[in-house]
């Protein structure tokens, strides 16, 4: 991904409250010279100094097969929106795109045993929907020996991070702040959303 470098995340611990709260991620492979993407839900986990992605996906999925110890590369993205030229002081403008994005690479780490596969889907529920966990532990035996049968499970320790957020640096506060008003009243939640963005970013 081309960062520059006024647009670079340098700020670690945002990086990855960033991907908590936007876990939704495409998982990239590549198939025979063909790329191939996955969407998935992601579980960020630390553990020491170092942070681990974790999901799951059904066994049918062809990228099933590209995943083992290989380097794999996990996109979250969002919020994002068009920027008009019209909010800037200066007529001499073009429109752009705001946006936040982070690349995080690492070898992938296939899980195999029922228990690690277990594990996965249960710390999925607690990060997705805790209170569902009571109604989980209910389940049948030979219902859960089904989804952990269809299901490849893995983890992703993180290697490497590239984090851009896009929002208006390379900009006069004015016209930052001119943006930012325009976000926050947009009639779109994703635009809102980038709005408080840039409002925790520069209103400190």
């Amino acid at each position: 991904m081309y960062i520059p470098k006024h647009f670079k995340m340098q700020d670690a611990e945002k990086v990855f409250q960033f991907i908590e709260k936007y876990n939704f991620a495409i998982l990239v492979g590549v198939q025979d010279g063909i790329p191939i993407a996955t969407h998935l839900p992601f579980v960020i986990e630390r553990r020491g100094d170092d942070w681990y992605l974790i999901a799951h996906l059904a066994q049918q999925n062809n990228h099933v097969n590209l995943l083992d110890n290989q380097m794999t590369m996990v996109v979250f993205s969002e919020p994002h929106a068009y920027i008009s030229p019209q909010l800037y002081a200066s007529p001499v403008n073009v429109p752009t795109w705001n946006y936040i994005a982070v690349h995080a690479y690492g070898i992938a780490q296939v899980l195999t045993r029922d228990s690690e596969k277990r594990s996965v889907l249960e710390k999925t529920i607690l990060s997705f929907d805790e209170k569902y966990m009571e109604q989980w532990r209910t389940l049948p035996e030979k219902y859960m020996e089904g989804l952990l049968k269809g299901m490849l499970a893995f983890e992703i320790k993180i290697e490497r991070i590239d984090a851009k957020e896009k929002i208006s640096q390379n900009k006069s506060d004015a016209d930052r702040q001119a943006v930012m008003n325009s976000l926050l009243h947009s009639n779109e939640s994703i635009h809102r959303n980038l709005g408080e963005y840039m409002k925790e970013k520069y209103q400190k």
